[in-house]
């Protein structure tokens, strides 16, 4: 091989995924646009992590603004009302197996959701609204009702009061209410997951989106490309070589799903 060959080869750019290729513009998250920073509309990951709530977040995110008090009052109460699942949704969650990964779970439970409730053939900005608050409140119920019934054969109330999607998720883990230290630590977990810019999950859904199809199929995408080890499932494998390196189990260090609430639970808008 010529040695201008050879010179021409070491000069081509390589090709990572689809780095350089502009994917759109969004006002919803930008990252590192000023260093290491991370921000929801504008507003600082630290200072919504530190004075916010994951309803406060979820709710800037979804529906553009920071909810004032009454605002945010009737979000929970509305969220409160979507925790439910229908018995067709119930009936599939039973049937998958306890060996299944919780990912997979989410992203079935998603798809007959949305075959069960579906969106309306118009799609409308608002209707695409209320499906992500629904996602966002069934989505603990979902997994907690396999779960249960899948490891231990027994069909539970997901219909909590809990005022917050951290303590609904933790109270049908344990069945009992967290202390404030376990919801709070969940809590700005699901803040610090919620939105990271143009993600592989964001961009799968934007594609799935941009074909005029039905929110419930650009979600259920983005769970699956979230699952894989090169997105969010790079941190059940940064914990599965941590837990090898401790002669230990991953299910004996983490025992339960928290880590995939955190990872699923989040607005694609």
């Amino acid at each position: 091989m010529s040695e201008q060959v050879m010179e021409e080869k070491k000069n081509v750019k390589k090709s990572v995924q689809l780095s350089g290729v502009v994917a759109g513009n969004t006002a919803i998250c930008s990252v590192g646009t000023l260093g290491h920073d991370l921000r929801y509309r504008g507003y600082d990951i630290n200072d919504l992590a530190e004075f916010s709530t994951f309803e406060e977040v979820a709710y800037l995110l979804v529906h553009g603004e920071l909810p004032v008090q009454n605002e945010l009052g009737r979000y929970r109460r509305k969220l409160k009302t979507l925790r439910g699942l229908p018995a067709p949704v119930k009936a599939v969650l039973e049937s998958i197996p306890a060996a299944a990964h919780p990912m997979d779970v989410l992203r079935t439970g998603c798809s007959i959701l949305g075959a069960v409730l579906p969106e309306r053939e118009d799609h409308h900005e608002e209707g695409a609204r209320h499906i992500a608050d629904r996602l966002l409140a069934v989505s603990p119920s979902m997994l907690m009702y396999w779960y249960h019934f899948a490891h231990h054969g027994r069909r539970i109330d997901v219909e909590t009061d809990d005022e917050s999607i951290a303590v609904h998720f933790l109270h049908l883990l344990h069945g009992r209410k967290p202390s404030e230290l376990h919801e709070r630590a969940l809590d700005i977990t699901l803040i610090l997951y919620a939105e990271h810019e143009f993600n592989a999950s964001t961009f799968t859904s934007r594609v799935i989106t941009g074909t005029g199809t039905d929110i419930y199929s650009a979600i259920t995408g983005a769970i699956g490309a979230l699952k894989g080890f090169k997105h969010g499932g790079a941190n059940e494998g940064s914990g599965s070589f941590t837990a090898a390196r401790k002669g230990k189990a991953w299910g004996s260090i983490c025992p339960d799903p928290s880590s995939t609430l955190a990872l699923s639970v989040q607005p694609r808008f």
